[in-house]
């Protein structure tokens, strides 16, 4: 046998030695999740009852209603006024005009934000077109749910609101209800707030409106009105490379408890065969040289 077959036996048994050693392998898994954002200046549901033939209009309005893109990213809006369709004969009928109305919603690797803020604000339902269910001079709501940190949720407003032409008082939180005989009643629910794992919300007031103006076809007004509403969650923080071992499976009839066995018992033994098996190379390569020499 020439020295290149020698060579390639030799070659041979030595990766027959790689592949008795167990081999480990790691993969990177980032689970990361997005987080959201929402923001509005108003939110209103209201149920309308008609004097001709007692037809009840469900009546919906948003005001720069905005939420964050898919991906991260800011959304906002700045409309100042919002509008109802389907009572006053057909005709816009305006719910909300503002001086300075805003939302923004904003999403990225360090968290979810959103914020809005209302001024000079003046809140109409059908039937009442020249009587305010409330006019107040600045509100806003902000939500923060930084990555890694506790979330927030806080709220601004005045310390009074006209509140169907009276004025009444506004309290840090809890509830104020303004009654006006022949008009109508409106509670009031005053930041309200929460937070949780990772998530905040938040609103500045929470109007219930029920209101009997006899006037523009329009025979009773039941509904929420919500201003400067803001939520958000934080996208889930980025995890590290997570290993993953693998070893090759022990005989059934291996007895671990007898030779001390642990989880570095693979190694040792893969080690040793791979010692074993390239000695047994080196002998054969020797062997074989001697033996041409003698041949020479």
């Amino acid at each position: 046998m020439n020295r290149s077959a020698c060579r390639r036996s030799a070659a041979a048994l030595l990766a027959a030695a790689a592949l008795t050693t167990p081999t480990a392998t790691a993969h990177a898994d980032d689970g990361r999740s997005e987080g959201t954002a929402n923001a509005a200046v108003l939110r209103a549901g209201l149920d309308v009852s008609l004097l001709d033939g007692e037809v009840r209009v469900p009546l919906a309005a948003a005001l720069n209603e905005v939420s964050a893109p898919e991906g991260g990213g800011s959304a906002d809006d700045t409309v100042l006024t919002a509008s109802l369709e389907g009572v006053d004969g057909g005709q816009p009928f305006e719910l909300l005009r503002a001086d300075v109305a805003s939302a923004t919603a904003t999403t990225g690797a360090d968290g979810a934000f959103a914020e809005t803020s209302l001024t000079g604000a003046r809140v109409h339902v059908p039937g009442l077109p020249l009587l305010s269910v409330i006019e107040l001079e600045a509100v806003s709501a902000r939500a923060a749910c930084p990555v890694g940190e506790e979330p927030a949720a806080e709220t601004e407003m005045p310390a009074t609101a006209t509140v169907l032409g009276r004025e009444a008082a506004l309290t840090a939180e809890g509830t104020t209800n303004v009654s006006v005989p022949g008009v109508g009643d409106v509670g009031l629910g005053l930041s309200t707030r929460e937070t949780g794992e990772g998530t905040a919300a938040a609103s500045a007031l929470d109007l219930t409106v029920h209101v009997n103006p006899l006037d523009l076809n329009v025979a009773e007004v039941t509904g929420t009105v919500t201003l400067a509403e803001v939520s958000c969650a934080a996208p889930a923080a980025e995890e590290g490379p997570r290993a993953q071992t693998v070893t090759e499976e022990q005989p059934a009839d291996a007895d671990l408890a007898e030779t001390g066995g642990s989880s570095s018992t693979p190694y040792v033994v893969g080690g040793a065969a791979g010692l074993l098996v390239a000695g047994a190379a080196t002998v054969l390569v020797a062997r074989r040289r001697r033996a041409a020499a003698d041949r020479g």
